[in-house]
């Protein structure tokens, strides 16, 4: 599969500010873990595979098991995940998944609430958006994955 446009090449100011809100997640107090777990998850949901394989190996990079990184696609079945991890990989899914049914229920918000303040879960929800844009720009311009 060939890349079919360069999409930070024409317009670099777009990506620019992209990065900027990127570092701004990565400088917060949500858990560098759960805000590369959730954007995996969203990646995977995305069939976004350059998203996949990069937040994977950063998550390697970081540390993390080869047993949580195999598992979060099953990550309800799966023992190695903390409960506000689990609370925001279900709010990730429902964030992505809006067109599948009537928006975030509030059950998977309630949950989320309980481990994540305020502040973290407006940081969640900006990571989220944030993934399932880069998710969107890659997958149509076939950005290559491992590059």
């Amino acid at each position: 599969m060939t890349q079919r446009i360069n999409v930070a090449e024409q317009v670099p100011q777009a990506f620019h500010h992209f990065l900027a809100v990127e570092k701004l997640l990565h400088e917060s107090e949500v858990p560098a873990a759960t805000l590369e777990l959730v954007k995996l998850r969203a990646s995977q949901i995305n069939g976004c595979a350059y998203c996949v394989d990069m937040h994977s190996r950063d998550l390697k990079k970081a540390g993390e098991s080869d047993e949580r990184l195999w598992s979060v696609a099953a990550w309800r079945e799966a023992t190695v995940y903390t409960p506000a991890e689990r609370a925001a990989l279900a709010l990730a899914e429902e964030a992505t998944k809006l067109a599948d049914g009537a928006g975030v229920p509030d059950a998977v918000w309630e949950e989320a609430a309980r481990h994540f303040s305020e502040k973290q879960l407006g940081l969640l929800i900006v990571a989220l958006a944030m993934i399932n844009a880069w998710n969107r720009i890659a997958v149509t311009a076939r950005f290559t994955p491992g590059a």
